[in-house]
C-alpha cells in the first residue's frame, strides 16, 4: 500500500489481477505489486488536467473480465502435430489466454487495445521452445510449410515488436529458453540462451563464485527500466541500452558473440574482442528484431561487480541551456564518465521532485528559491558512477567541478537515490493512472550537442500543443558528441485513434527535426514507417537484400518488421528540413 492521503483518495486497484483476464496480461510486472501517485503527484495531476475528486471515484475499463474471443486457428491438426512432436505436448499452447499473453507488448496502443477487448494480429499457436535444436526444426518445418514465425521475450516491447500480424506461430522464450551455455572467467564474458531475462542473467553473475567457482562477481552492466521484464535476446535484436550505459556501452558494445537459426541455415558469429574482416555479422544482425532469424545465444562482456564504488550525486542547474553545456562538457573531458547520467529538462525535474519527495523536504525548497533555481527554469541532474574506486572518485569530482562551473547546486546524493528505488518500477504508476483516463507513454530519439536545442524545442512545442498536456524530457545515455532526448508524454485521454494520431505527431516531429527516431527502443512495426526517411532508401536496400538472403519466404516477422515488407502507402518518408 501507498503512504495514507491526507485528503482524498482515489480508488485506486492494489489487488491481484483475476487469473485468466485481460488485466492479468496488460498488467506491468509483478502481478502482486502496485505502485500509485503520491498525494502531492495525484494534486499536481488534477490541476493540470482540470480534474476533479469526481473523475477519480470510480476507476473504468479495468480489464477484470475473462479472456475470450472467437479467432479461428488457421493451421490444421497435422502441422499443430508436428509442434507437439517437436518440443513435446506440455510446451504447445492453442487456447485463448496464452494465444493473447504473447501477442501484445507495453506500448500504450497494446495496453488501450486490451482494455477495450479489441483482440487482434495473434499467433494460431504458442511454442516453449527448450534448446536451439528445437528450434532449428520448427523453423525447418515453418519454412516448409510458409508458417509465420514470431518470437516473444520479455514482453515490454513498446514498438509492436511482438505482435504477430500473419498468425501462424509464437515462440514464448521465457519458460525454459534461459540457461547458461559458458561462463569464463579468463575472457570475462558468459553465454546464455536469449530467452534469460536480465534478473536471471545478473544472480547469475553476482553469484559467479558460488555458480562457477569463479574468484569474484561480475555485472553485465545492463540494466534498462524494463530490467526485470526483458530478455536478453530482446535487448539484442533491438538495439537496447540500459540506464549505465554511458559507462558500460549500449548491447551493441556489450554483445561479443551470437547464434541464429535462419531459414538460410545457422548464423554462427565469433567472440573475437576486435578484428578487421569486413563488414561485421555480429552489428548486422543485431537490430534485425527476429526479421532475419530467430536469436538463440548471446555471448556478452561482463564485468567486475563493485557496487561499493557507485558514488551517488545530484545537483540542480538554474537552467536547461547551462545543463546541456555542463554534461556536453563532462562528456568531452576525458576524465571518464558517469555511469547513470540523467539530465532532466524544466518540466520534467518539477514531476520529479513530485515524485521522489525532493519537495517534502522543505528546508531544501526554501534554499532553492532563494539561490535563484526557479520553478519550470531549474534541472535537475543526477547519477553515479560504476568501476575501480580510484577512477570512480576522479569521475566524481571531474562533475563536481564542471556543475560548479556552470552555478550548479549540489543536491547531495538524495534525490538520486530516491530515482534508484523507484527506476525499475516507475511503469506500475502507468496502471493505476490509465484506470482513470491518464495516459504515459515515451518516445526516444538520437541527437547531436548541436541539433539539441533545435529537436528539444520543436517535438516539445508539438508535445504541448496538445492542451493540459505534460511533456517530459531527459537525456539518459550520453557520449561525447551528443545524447539520446527521452520524451514522456502524459495526457487525459482514452481513444486508440486520439492515441495514434498524437503518436504519429511527435515521431513526424521528431524526424523533421533532425533527429534519429530511436536510440534504443528499436522500431518494431510502429515506427517502421519513419524507417526509411530516416536512413534513406538505399540503405533500406540493404536490409531487403539481408531479408531475401535468410528468409526468401518472409516467414520470419512479417508484417512491418523494420520497414521490410511496408506498401509505399504506410509509409511517412519525411526528410528532416532545416
Amino acid at each position: 500500500m501507498s503512504k495514507p492521503y491526507k485528503g482524498f483518495r482515489p480508488d485506486w486497484q492494489e489487488k491481484r489481477a483475476p487469473e485468466g483476464s485481460y488485466r492479468s496480461i496488460l498488467k506491468w510486472g509483478d502481478p502482486e505489486f502496485f505502485k500509485v501517485p503520491k498525494e502531492n503527484l495525484f494534486k499536481m495531476i488534477k490541476k493540470q488536467f482540470n480534474m476533479t475528486d469526481d473523475d477519480f471515484r470510480a476507476p473504468k475499463e479495468m480489464g477484470y473480465e475473462t479472456v475470450e474471443y472467437d479467432v479461428p486457428i488457421q493451421l490444421n491438426e497435422s502441422q499443430i502435430a508436428k509442434f507437439r512432436e517437436i518440443v513435446g505436448a506440455e510446451n504447445v499452447k492453442t487456447d485463448c489466454y496464452s494465444r493473447l499473453s504473447v501477442a501484445y507488448g507495453k506500448t500504450m496502443y497494446d495496453l488501450m487495445r486490451l482494455r477495450k477487448h479489441i483482440v487482434e494480429n495473434i499467433p494460431d499457436v504458442v511454442l516453449y521452445p527448450s534448446e536451439a535444436s528445437e528450434i532449428e526444426k520448427i523453423v525447418e518445418f515453418c519454412n516448409k510449410e510458409l508458417i509465420p514465425v514470431y518470437v516473444y521475450g520479455g514482453g515490454s516491447s513498446v514498438t509492436r515488436g511482438v505482435e504477430c500480424m500473419k498468425g501462424g506461430i509464437s515462440l514464448d522464450m521465457r519458460p525454459n529458453f534461459n540457461k547458461v551455455i559458458k561462463f569464463n572467467e579468463i575472457n570475462q564474458t558468459i553465454t546464455v540462451q536469449a530467452g534469460m531475462s536480465g534478473p536471471q542473467l545478473e544472480q547469475v553473475l553476482n553469484e559467479a563464485p558460488e555458480r562457477f567457482g569463479a574468484k569474484r562477481r561480475y555485472t553485465c552492466g545492463h540494466f534498462p527500466q524494463s530490467f526485470e521484464y526483458s530478455s536478453v535476446g530482446g535487448w539484442t535484436v533491438t538495439r537496447g541500452a540500459g540506464q549505465n550505459s554511458t559507462y558500460y556501452g549500449k548491447i551493441e558494445h556489450l554483445v561479443l558473440g551470437q547464434e541464429y537459426v535462419t531459414p538460410a541455415g545457422n548464423i554462427i558469429t565469433d567472440d573475437y574482442p576486435a578484428k578487421a574482416t569486413g563488414p561485421d555479422v555480429n552489428q548486422i544482425m543485431m537490430g534485425s528484431e527476429g526479421a532475419y532469424g530467430i536469436l538463440t545465444h548471446v555471448t556478452l562482456k561482463v564485468f567486475r561487480y563493485m557496487p561499493d564504488n557507485q558514488f551517488k550525486f545530484s545537483y540542480m542547474f538554474l537552467n536547461w541551456e547551462d545543463a546541456q553545456a555542463a554534461a556536453r562538457e563532462i562528456m568531452q573531458s576525458q576524465y571518464g564518465y558517469p555511469s547513470v547520467f540523467r539530465l532532466s529538462d524544466p518540466e520534467e525535474t518539477e514531476v520529479m521532485m513530485q515524485l521522489y519527495g525532493v519537495d517534502d523536504i522543505p528546508v531544501l525548497g526554501k534554499i532553492l528559491s532563494m539561490r535563484g533555481y526557479k520553478p519550470m527554469q531549474r534541472c535537475l541532474f543526477l547519477g553515479f558512477t560504476d568501476g575501480e574506486r580510484g577512477f570512480c572518485k576522479n569521475v566524481l569530482k571531474g562533475v563536481r567541478t564542471i556543475c560548479r562551473k556552470y552555478n550548479a547546486m549540489n543536491l547531495t546524493s538524495i534525490p538520486t537515490k530516491a530515482w534508484e528505488k523507484g527506476r525499475f518500477n516507475d511503469p506500475y504508476l502507468r496502471d493505476s493512472m490509465q484506470d482513470f483516463g491518464i495516459m504515459t507513454d515515451t518516445l526516444e530519439c538520437s541527437v547531436n550537442w548541436d541539433n539539441m536545442p533545435h529537436v528539444h524545442k520543436m517535438v516539445r512545442e508539438y508535445c504541448k500543443s496538445r492542451p493540459n498536456t505534460i511533456c517530459m524530457t531527459h537525456m539518459s545515455h550520453c557520449y561525447p558528441q551528443g545524447a539520446n532526448l527521452y520524451f514522456i508524454f502524459i495526457a487525459k485521454m482514452s481513444e486508440i485513434d486520439d492515441f495514434l494520431s498524437y503518436h504519429r505527431g511527435i515521431l513526424d516531429h521528431i524526424q523533421k527535426s533532425g533527429a534519429a527516431i530511436s536510440h534504443h527502443h528499436g522500431i518494431g512495426k510502429m515506427f517502421a514507417p519513419w524507417l526509411e526517411g530516416q536512413i534513406g532508401s538505399n540503405q533500406l536496400e540493404i536490409f531487403k537484400v539481408l531479408k531475401k538472403h535468410f528468409d526468401p519466404n518472409n516467414i520470419m516477422n512479417p508484417g512491418g518488421t523494420i520497414g521490410l515488407d511496408l506498401e509505399e502507402s504506410e509509409k511517412r518518408f519525411i526528410r528532416p528540413k532545416w
